[in-house]
């Protein structure tokens, strides 16, 4: 094997040595992508198009899946389960696609088996002695083209009712199985990979099974290309993201702020996380079903761009194909599950930042960003820490970092309904000459650091520099060691597209700690140096002396937070709030906070914006979030809008969303219209409109027009597009006109009728007729 060496560079005060840097290439011992011992067993079961409640969407959905089976494993096997992202459902040759947005399918067409797409991982996870199950979601996938509120939930529910299925096949055996099952899956071990919206949907359930009092042994999950409206976080269970770069679907690559919004929030956490950044794989080429040439439907490359000098163009020479895309993704999602369920610690470097290699990922490059459960947090650099010297200058940012935050910085993407909660804090460092110093200094009872392998920090730039990284101990000798030795992040990632590439992400900056001539009983200070460039900026995050190490899952580790919904009436004055209960299933020892938004299209001024940090007190087990209100005597619509939880820190949420009505109670006004007279040759007949109290929502009318000494089409017509009177909200008055045509014969006045048929935001018996006159004007 061929092993490139890059060399450390030393400054220090004995003789230097030369070690090999954590970011050389190596290959794994162990190639997770790799078939196993077993034989797989391919069974497809399906009980129903409408079997199954999904109460968020208030519809039945199928109950249909792929199961792969270890032939002759022994014993209860780990249960892998894998849930799509959205699709159409169905697929015909010649029929309109309009037609097609049926469930069940409409007849002379089928449904996409879009869970049959992922063969390559799901087999080589059987093999190894796993029981995988791939589940369909199509009639969620139909409902939830319009929203992205509920769509999460209702993959969760399907994802507990699948495991629900493998819960009675595995105790009592049932349906197409019989007894095949019984005794053979374990569901204290469960892994949940979710792709696209799918990623969404197996968070969620992770939070559904929380808030059920955890039945399942959700213990590790995987998200691929995925989606995060509701930005849940997942304190506590192993995780890992896969963000292909050259995404064209989920383009801003927001899937990063699953890692994000989880970091740091729980005290000692002992789930390992990472990132892994795929460069050349889009988002559909995972799933075969999703692939041209490969899937049952049409499909396509969701990367549109073909310019070949651009990493992602379909030309370039460094998009993956389709087959190593799936190669890619085999290697890493199989590689994970064995990792965190299979307890594997051969396959530790995979994800731990180190970034070696995987033999059947091929040619694929990959970064990996690691946060490990064993490490000595020196300074997280989300806030102000450390002491400046010289030219460096510092200042702690998010999503004010840059001018536009979307398309090429996913660390802080925000979308709505949770566009304020703060995420992805880095301190910015920027420097105008080679004596910047910013120094951390280790406490008294916190300088041994032998127990740990390495020195890590993640790092950014936008554009191409350089930092180095010294460690000082307690004898006064320094080791310093150059970042671009042991790793590329400070090297812009690749692309010149606008408002997408390149992308500005943080990437792991690891130092072994082995060899390096300092005392590391007794380490007092690491400083970052700008003595490499002269004049840049970089962005930092997570200074840490860090193991590898594996998650430690144990069940109910942390109390689950669930909000109410409220119903309420507005009222007229004062000082009002919706209040939003929020509990936990049990007190917490230490301070649980959350974030909590208000969101939704307010049709009036009545619900104030609001968003806050909230915290629960140590032994305290509620907490009330107020929405302030400002109740008027002004008739307006219901308002309705929901309360979202997310961000919590040392607590898991359960139920995060929560409904909100503010019912209003004021009188709706009177309208009176007067009688309209126009004159020929002056545009029109004028009607006055009159509200006896403002509205909120105004009053909007459908009129009709009678003909009467003045006949319609002759004298007077219908105004383009129909006539619709209204009064504007927060007005009282209001008019319109019809149009009225001038004739060259003298005449007497003539008259015709408004019949007015329906009232809305306005009393008014109807129909009620109002006349109209129309003057000679010959």
């Amino acid at each position: 094997m061929k092993i490139r060496r890059a060399l450390i560079a030393l400054v220090v005060l004995v003789p230097s040595v030369v070690t090999a840097p954590a970011s050389a290439e190596t290959f794994l011992p162990v190639d997770p992508g790799a078939s196993g011992a077993y034989k797989v067993d391919v069974r497809d079961y399906h009980l129903g198009d409408r079997v199954v409640d999904i109460p968020a969407f208030k519809i039945k959905s199928e109950l249909t899946g792929r199961a792969y089976t270890p032939v002759g494993a022994p014993g209860r096997r780990p249960l892998v389960l894998f849930l799509h992202g959205i699709h159409v459902p169905c697929y015909a040759k010649g029929m309109d696609p309009d037609e097609l947005m049926e469930w069940p399918c409409p007849k002379g067409s089928k449904p996409i088996p879009s869970y049959a797409g992922y063969d390559a991982p799901a087999k080589a996870l059987a093999s190894q002695g796993y029981q995988v199950v791939s589940i369909s979601a199509n009639a969620i996938n139909l409902a939830d083209f319009d929203t992205q509120m509920t769509g999460s939930l209702a993959r969760a529910q399907l994802v507990l009712a699948h495991l629900k299925l493998w819960q009675r096949w595995s105790t009592h055996g049932d349906g197409p199985f019989g007894r095949q099952y019984v005794g053979k899956v374990d569901l204290q071990r469960i892994g949940l990979m979710g792709h696209s919206r799918g990623g969404e949907g197996v968070a969620r359930a992770v939070q559904l099974n929380a808030d059920l009092g955890e039945p399942f042994g959700i213990r590790a999950v995987l998200l691929l290309a995925p989606g995060g409206f509701l930005r849940p976080n997942l304190p506590g269970v192993a995780l890992s993201v896969i963000l292909p770069y050259c995404d064209g679907d989920v383009s801003d690559l927001s899937g990063q702020r699953y890692y994000d919004d989880t970091w740091y929030s729980m005290t000692r956490d002992p789930a390992a996380r990472s990132t892994v950044l795929l460069m050349g794989a889009n988002h559909n080429f995972f799933n075969t079903e999703w692939t041209p040439g490969r899937s049952v439907a049409d499909s396509d490359d969701d990367w549109t761009a073909d310019d070949k000098a651009e990493p992602c163009g379909k030309k370039s020479k460094q998009r993956l194909t389709a087959v190593e895309q799936e190669a890619a993704g085999r290697a890493y999602m199989a590689g994970f599950f064995r990792l965190e369920l299979g307890r594997e610690t051969a396959l530790l470097p995979l994800l731990d930042g180190s970034n070696a290699r995987a033999r059947s990922a091929g040619r694929a490059v990959v970064s990996v960003m690691a946060q490990s459960p064993r490490r000595y947090d020196v300074a997280r650099l989300d806030g102000a820490s450390g002491v400046l010297t010289g030219s460096a200058r510092t200042r702690v940012c998010a999503s004010d970092c840059v001018r536009n935050p979307y398309g090429r910085y996913p660390h802080w993407v925000t979308d709505p309904p949770v566009e304020h909660l703060p995420a992805g804090r880095v301190t910015e460092l920027s420097w105008t000459a080679s004596d910047g110093r910013l120094r951390f200094d280790l406490p008294v009872g916190l300088r041994d650091v032998r127990q740990y392998d390495v020195l890590s920090l993640r790092a950014a730039t936008e554009k191409a520099t350089d930092l180095s990284v010294r460690l000082t101990d307690g004898h006064g000798r320094s080791a310093s060691v150059p970042v671009s030795t042991v790793s590329k992040a400070l090297q812009p990632l690749p692309g010149k597209l606008a408002d997408l590439l390149p992308k500005v992400m943080l990437q792991t900056v690891r130092i072994p700690l082995a060899g390096l001539p300092v005392d590391l009983r007794d380490v007092r200070s690491v400083e970052i140096r700008t003595d490499r460039v002269a004049r840049g900026t970089a962005y930092l995050a997570d200074l840490s002396f860090s193991t590898p190490s594996l998650s430690h899952w144990r069940p109910r580790m942390l109390p689950v937070l669930s909000v109410a919904d409220v119903d309420m009436v507005e009222g007229d004055s004062g000082p009002r709030t919706a209040d939003f209960k929020v509990r936990m299933s049990r007190v917490s020892p230490r301070p649980v906070t959350f974030w909590a938004e208000a969101s939704g299209d307010f049709t009036s001024d009545v619900v104030a914006p609001f968003h806050a940090r909230v915290t629960i007190p140590a032994g305290h087990r509620s907490a009330t979030v107020k929405v302030p209100l400002r109740p008027n005597k002004r008739d307006g619509d219901d308002v309705t809008f929901i309360m979202v939880l997310s961000g919590s820190t040392d607590a898991m949420i359960g139920r995060s969303l929560a409904d909100g009505i503010v019912r209003d109670d004021d009188p709706t006004p009177a309208i009176t219209i007067s009688p309209g007279v126009g004159t020929e040759g002056r545009g029109g007949v004028v009607f006055q409109l009159k509200l006896s109290a403002p509205s909120d929502r105004g009053a909007n009318l459908t009129a009709e027009l009678r003909s009467g000494t003045a006949k319609l089409g002759t004298d007077f017509v219908d105004p383009e597009g129909g006539l619709y009177p209204q009064v504007d909200a927060g007005k009282t008055t209001g008019q319109f006109v019809v149009p009225i045509k001038d004739d060259k014969l003298r005449e007497k006045a003539e008259t015709f009728a408004v019949v007015i048929t329906a009232a809305d935001g306005a009393v008014l018996k109807v129909p009620y007729r109002v006349q109209g006159t129309i003057r000679d004007n010959d």
